[in-house]
């Protein structure tokens, strides 16, 4: 069993017992339960049931593992040739690290 669920504006497949990197969830600790309810398809065996726009009574729940995780650093690098213009800028994303106890269908 599988659903989609959105979480903070992205759409994540979430399988029972996986672990997410989603973006930072504000104002939670580590081992906290959070529920998710934007449930948008249920895969329950090959019977799928697509939600209008959410599935009714479908939920997520999960378990934070650590609030805060920074990703790999991107480099941004802007250069106009012959101008002598040359901008190098950088940033490391932060994530919250999310396991999946339970799905609700």
């Amino acid at each position: 069993m599988y659903v989609i669920v959105e979480i903070n504006g992205q759409q994540f497949k979430a399988e029972q017992g996986k672990k997410l990197y989603v973006n930072h969830i504000k104002n939670v600790e580590e081992g906290q339960s959070v529920e998710f309810d934007k449930v948008l398809l249920v895969d329950n065996e090959g019977s799928v049931q697509v939600g209008a726009p959410t599935v009714e009574g479908a939920k997520v729940v999960c378990e934070v593992v650590t609030p805060l995780v920074k990703g790999d650093k991107v480099l941004v690098f802007k250069k106009k040739r012959r101008k002598g213009y040359r901008k190098l800028n950088g940033h490391r994303s932060q994530y919250t690290l999310l396991t999946i106890k339970e799905l609700i269908a």
